[in-house]
């Protein structure tokens, strides 16, 4: 038989696939990347280098990129041509990648975007053939200048004036100081340091100071392994240290209403000047008349939030009274459809609200881990997304004892007591979301200046892992 010449091309292209693909899947080789640490800035994105040594393909082996922090979950999985979701940790879903144009050459290079303070750590980029492995780690270190310190005066204090500073966003964790005019440290309380979801850093002090010739403080975060610090100066008017004028004694009952001052300014404002203050007694009690009154006149706008069984997480119990919701081990095999929360543990009531005020209360006590709030009814429940406003919720999240405002980034919160019922109040005009613990008539945190795009608001439940259920309660404006 005579072979043409068209037929021998053929014939050697496929001898080359066939050899390089047993070459790919039997050859020994070596996996190389950078020796130094990679230094990323929050909220970059990077590349972490990773490459076969010889250059052979990697699109039938399995790519693993693990963080060492983690043990049984994975950065990223890519294997025989597809993307692993199974076992990926959360906090990369949706910001990893390769470069698949590149795997064909043994380019196994991963992008992370939008860098965060918990990205830090040691990466491993393991690599598996039929017949061999190998794999390399690299350092990746986050950086991350916070906000400008905020410092706030807190009032008359044994010994002088109270203030407070605090700075958010940073990393690695920052250290934080009280200066004098002359930049001499002040003694001051003992730093409290919380970590969000992301990784980042938010610092606080408290401090005593007294009156000086130029009564000037600073306070300086700083943070001195990436070499950044920011500062703020404060001047406190001679006025505040002097007890006993009438403005202190007005500034003091300011300070005691400050947590409500979005919803309740102009009726502090008509109180204080309508009542003469003599006595400390009278000040508390003027305190907590008003705060009761404001508080109450929320709590009238009260509506009946019953749960929406067709949005309930497939995990998720329901009282038949669709006021209770807690978790459980089985699926219930609910049926699917468009309203079905599928990733995250929530459900919506079943009424939701595009305009006016309204406001309801749950009880939280004996749950370790819960979110509460609104959310807009065209939030993706498919997804595990933040439950933050740039995705349609308003959201407070408790989980062991400690308090975040999901905001971005999210807000840790210092709460004097655990709430054992949550009050949430919507003001669809405003654009507010505020957050109040019932029995001590407090406020916890506002959302303001909030928009709504002209879409219905629902409650929003997240009840967590635990078996304690979450309990919608009738609002009593008498108790």
């Amino acid at each position: 038989m005579v072979t043409g010449p068209d037929s021998l091309g053929v014939t050697q292209m496929t001898l080359l696939i066939l050899i390089h693909s047993f070459t790919s899947k039997s050859v020994k080789f070596e996996v190389l990347g950078p020796t130094e640490p990679i230094v990323a800035v929050a909220g970059d994105d990077i590349i972490l280098p990773c490459y076969l040594k010889p250059n052979i393909s990697v699109e039938d082996m399995t790519v693993d990129w693990l963080n060492l922090d983690y043990i049984d979950e994975r950065v990223y999985r890519y294997q025989n041509g597809r993307i692993i979701e199974v076992d990926q940790i959360p906090s990369y879903t949706g910001r990893t990648s390769l470069f698949k144009e590149e795997l064909w050459r043994g380019n196994t290079s991963l992008k992370l975007t939008r860098v965060q303070g918990s990205d830090e750590g040691q990466y491993k980029c393991f690599i598996k053939s039929q017949n061999w492995y190998d794999d390399m780690n690299i350092l990746v270190l986050v950086k991350a200048v916070g906000s400008r310190p905020v410092v706030s005066i807190e009032g008359h204090r044994e010994g002088g004036m109270g203030l407070v500073c605090q700075s958010e966003g940073w990393h690695p964790e920052p250290d934080l100081v009280w200066l004098d005019s002359k930049g001499v440290s002040l003694s001051a309380g003992p730093p409290e340091t919380h970590r969000d979801l992301k990784g980042f850093y938010t610092i606080k002090q408290h401090v005593i100071v007294q009156e000086t010739d130029t009564n000037l403080f600073t306070c300086r975060v700083l943070q001195r392994q990436i070499n950044e610090k920011v500062e703020t100066e404060v001047h406190i008017p001679s006025e505040l240290f002097d007890y006993t004028t009438p403005w202190r004694r007005s500034f003091i009952v300011s300070c005691c209403l400050g947590v409500f001052s979005v919803i309740g300014f102009s009726m502090t404002v008509y109180w204080i000047h309508k009542k003469k203050v003599v006595t400390i007694a009278e000040l508390n009690k003027q305190q907590d008349d008003l705060r009761k009154y404001v508080f109450d006149a929320i709590r009238r706008h009260a509506v009946d939030v019953t749960l929406d069984p067709d949005t309930a997480f497939p995990y998720l119990i329901l009282s038949d009274d669709g006021k209770q919701v807690r978790h459980v081990d089985t699926n219930q095999n609910p049926p699917d459809n468009p309203k079905r929360f599928t990733y995250y543990p929530s459900v919506l009531g079943k009424e939701g609200f595009f305009s006016g005020r309204f406001y309801y209360e749950v009880q939280v006590k004996e749950k370790t881990r819960w979110v509460l709030g609104v959310a807009r009814e065209s939030v993706n429940r498919k997804v595990g997304i933040t439950e933050r406003p740039e995705y349609g919720y308003w959201t407070v999240y408790q989980y062991d004892g400690v308090y975040w405002a999901l905001t971005d980034p999210p807000v840790t919160l210092s709460l004097r007591e655990k709430p054992q019922k949550v009050g949430v109040f919507v003001d669809y005009e405003e654009g507010q979301v505020s957050f109040f613990n019932v029995e001590a008539r407090c406020h916890i945190y506002s959302f303001t200046g909030q928009t709504f795009n002209k879409e219905k608001l629902y409650p929003y439940f997240n009840p967590g892992l635990n078996s304690a259920s979450l309990v919608i309660c009738p609002v009593d404006v008498t108790d």
